[in-house]
């Protein structure tokens, strides 16, 4: 689990997610990493605003991963070892939209971002497993939408894998791409890991030892 491309191999990372595209944007930062899902009932924690759900769910995610973390899977003590976990909504017309759970709810989700905008609220919480200590943050990027023709949303909708994601849109897909206007912000933050806070985040953790 040592870090890669220059990076210091002094530490150890965990990724608490089981998203093909977190593991993919950490991949490419360069660190080397083990994976582990929480496993939580995520629609069992609620919070009025998108800001602290998605902290909330981060948190959530954390405890869920230390507790399997006890005993015989216990870091070593010698080797710090930060967990990293993170959550994202997608926020359309002031409404919180989790990943659909039917292919109607995806078609409504879709359908608000025609001629709008939409925001993907995110949280990253870093865990340093040695001390206990934790460093999160936001990162909200916003996405300007031209108009979403029926004949598109009825394929995205019919197709499964495209809506199988927090807002009911896998933004980052080709198809989707001439129908954003605008991303204020980035790519990867999209995708549910932005890099640069995330890349904060470590350093501060390892600061603490």
């Amino acid at each position: 689990m040592a870090s890669i491309s220059g990076k210091s191999p002094r530490f150890k990372i965990i990724l608490g997610s089981s998203s093909p595209a977190r593991r993919e944007i950490l991949a490419d930062m360069g660190y080397e990493f083990t994976v582990m899902s929480a496993d939580i009932d995520e629609r069992a924690i609620r919070r009025e605003e998108p800001e602290q759900l998605v902290k909330a769910l981060a948190e959530a995610k954390a405890e869920a991963i230390k507790l399997k973390l006890q005993g015989d899977s216990a870091p070593d003590s010698d080797q710090p070892a930060l967990l990293i976990t993170s959550d994202q909504v997608m926020v359309s017309k002031g409404i919180v939209r989790e990943r659909p759970r039917s292919a109607e709810e995806a078609r409504e989700f879709i359908k608000g971002y025609s001629d709008d905008r939409a925001f993907a609220v995110n949280f990253v919480l870093v865990t340093n497993l040695s001390t206990g200590a934790t460093k999160g943050g936001w990162d909200i990027p916003e996405i300007k939408f031209r108009h979403l023709p029926d004949e598109f949303i009825d394929r995205v909708v019919n197709q499964g894998d495209m809506t199988c994601v927090a807002g009911g849109l896998k933004l980052t897909h080709p198809s989707v791409q001439p129908f954003i206007k605008e991303l204020v912000g980035t790519v990867d933050s999209v995708r549910g890991l932005p890099r640069e806070l995330t890349e904060k985040l470590i350093r501060e953790s390892l600061q603490e030892e």
